[in-house]
């Protein structure tokens, strides 16, 4: 074999190592596979072409190249301490912090240099904005409408950079150690207003519970005595008309019964061994046998 047809058989062969290195190359370069959390943006001579979502995607090699790959997973800004002044002027420092992620990334990477910077920033001026309106009081009570006040208000101000706000979070609010003395001060006054006002009306339901007690009592004498005042007044009514009914006599036969009975029950008792009677005794004693004979 001649040395001629040799150098033509390396030539034929090298050309298509060649033209097979070429195919390779051209695929490696037209074909591209994007992650599940990523999307790719394409330039084309320095301007935006397209954005390669995940997945196998086809470019024109040597003429378009990936210039940006942008990871579309939720991020979260590092916690961001800014000072404010609520609305009755009290000095707060807020610790907050913004979970965002990246829709379009054309937007993202052509209007923002820094995109975390520019988010910090736009979020603690809102922030401050925000505490401004408010007393310290409605801060501590409306955290959770504070919050989606400030998440509306960050997403308005990013949506031309191509990122969505997903959720922001106020952490904590301190204050100064001046205010904390002062509202320490406050809120002791406010207890010990509340333990007086309680002893307060403990002390006034004792005093309407005690007149109410007398009250009743009052009302029970009351009652006792008009009940004795009917049987006595009863009483006077029956013996009336016996006297209207029977005349004299049967009231005084109604005496010297009594006093009969008296008499005997006095001479029965135990103790009594003489008994020594008034004259007029005797007479009221005749009297009255003399008008039990007559009954008799």
């Amino acid at each position: 074999m001649s040395e001629d047809l040799i150098l033509d058989l390396l030539s034929a062969n090298l050309l298509y190592i060649l033209l097979f290195v070429m195919v390779v190359l051209v695929i490696l370069k037209g074909v591209k596979i994007v992650p599940q959390s990523e999307q790719h943006v394409v330039e084309r001579f320095g301007r935006l072409h397209s954005v390669l979502g995940p997945g196998i995607n086809i470019i024109v090699p040597f003429l378009d190249k990936i210039a940006h790959k942008i990871s579309i997973l939720e991020r979260q800004l590092p916690t961001a301490s800014q000072d404010a002044i609520t609305k009755d002027n009290v000095l707060v420092q807020v610790d907050s912090s913004v979970f965002y992620r990246i829709v379009q990334p054309e937007k993202t990477v052509y209007r923002i240099r820094d995109v975390d910077g520019a988010i910090a920033t736009t979020v603690a001026g809102i922030v401050r904005a925000e505490m401004g309106k408010m007393d310290l009081d409605d801060v501590q009570s409306n955290r959770a409408q504070l919050i989606d006040t400030i998440k509306a208000t960050v997403e308005d101000a990013v949506d031309d950079w191509g990122i969505e706000v997903t959720r922001a979070e106020i952490l904590d609010v301190n204050l100064d150690q001046a205010t904390r003395d002062a509202m320490l001060q406050q809120l002791n006054a406010e207890r010990a207003r509340r333990a007086s006002v309680t002893e307060a009306e403990g002390q006034k339901r004792a005093v309407e519970l005690n007149a109410d007690a007398q009250l009743y009592s009052a009302e029970q004498i009351a009652k006792a005595r008009r009940i004795q005042a009917d049987a006595e007044a009863y009483a006077t009514s029956v013996v009336a008309q016996a006297i209207s009914e029977h005349g004299l006599e049967a009231a005084q036969y109604q005496v010297a019964l009594k006093q009969v009975e008296a008499l005997t029950a006095l001479g029965a008792s135990e103790g009594s061994s003489t008994i020594v009677l008034p004259a007029n005794a005797m007479e009221a004693f005749g009297n009255a046998f003399n008008m039990l004979k007559g009954r008799g």
